[in-house]
């Protein structure tokens, strides 16, 4: 990794803090004489160039548009995308921050805000490398390649099989309700963790999961608490995202159904990482009986929600 870094000319001092991350490794670098540097290595055969360069290029278009994001730097060699020993690489300022306050009004305002301004720049064009976030690949194929791999335990697969086609089928039928909504270029995965606060406000960090799908992607995740904590919220969030750009409410329908596909897709996640050592040091509790017991109670659950009416900001 140092060796990475000293390859396009940044010197570092010897210093490396990892960071949270399991797709990818990504560490703090401390540089002699200069400010540190954050360096994520890209997990092999996940992401094309293209497809990688293509996020790189749309995290650079917000900070033009002075949103408050972090692009990776473009070096003496011309790109911000770098090879070294077969790994691939991208340089980032190292930029601090803490968890924001979503209980807050104020805060959540002003996210909704920055969200729509991303947005409004999103819709200008799509991406032509990333994938879309859709029922195929964020619940289907998970779902066969959990049956293909046999991870579930034997006398919970008919129970789980069961749930999880009831719930995709809710899903569709969810999707269906929402109409020919826009697809745009999101975030991706806007949860707390990849916001960093300060008293500037919030700043938008790791975009890896970018991708087209609807709006409303980029906000239910920042919801939380019961219905009426989270229809509080949506509303904040709104008075905010509609001051850059209109919210289409049909996507409300969409928001138990995301929730259900990431559900399913983060099962198969682990299941496709599980043979770097990183995971089950992590995730202890994986594929254990109980593991998928709680995910069929989850599931279930969220056939009831997305049962009921949407949620309506009030």
């Amino acid at each position: 990794m140092l060796d990475a870094l000293d390859s396009v000319g940044l010197h570092p001092d010897g210093r490396l803090l990892a960071l949270n991350s399991y797709e990818n490794r990504v560490y703090q670098a401390g540089r002699e004489d200069a400010p540190s540097v954050v360096v994520k290595f890209y997990r092999p055969e996940r992401w094309s160039d293209a497809a990688i360069l293509e996020e790189h290029v749309f995290t650079r278009e917000l900070a033009e548009a002075e949103i408050p994001v972090v692009p990776p730097l473009t070096l003496a060699s011309g790109t911000s995308l770098h090879l070294h020993a077969g790994f691939r690489f991208a340089v980032y300022p190292s930029r601090g921050g803490r968890m924001p306050e979503f209980d807050r009004s104020d805060t959540l305002e002003w996210m909704g805000r920055f969200i729509g301004r991303i947005h409004a720049l999103g819709a200008l064009q799509p991406y032509v490398h990333r994938p879309t976030l859709d029922i195929a690949s964020f619940g289907e194929e998970p779902r066969a390649f959990l049956l293909a791999g046999r991870w579930l335990p034997a006398d919970l697969l008919p129970a789980w099989k069961s749930v999880i086609d009831q719930a995709l089928e809710l899903a569709r039928h969810c999707f269906a309700r929402a109409g020919d909504y826009r697809r745009l270029r999101l975030h991706g995965d806007c949860h707390a963790g990849n916001v960093l606060w300060t008293e500037d406000g919030p700043h938008f960090v790791d975009f890896d999961d970018s991708r087209m799908g609807p709006a409303v992607q980029d906000l239910w995740m920042l919801l939380s608490g019961d219905r009426g904590n989270q229809v509080r919220q949506l509303a904040d969030i709104l008075a905010g995202y509609e001051d850059f750009r209109e919210f289409d409410a049909r996507e409300l329908h969409l928001v138990e159904a995301l929730r259900t596909l990431r559900l399913i897709h983060h099962s198969a996640w682990l299941a496709r990482r599980w043979d770097d050592p990183a995971f089950p040091a992590a995730f202890p509790w994986f594929n254990t009986q109980h593991y998928w017991q709680e995910r069929i109670l989850e599931l279930r659950e969220q056939i009831a929600l997305m049962q009921e009416e949407p949620l309506w900001p009030s």
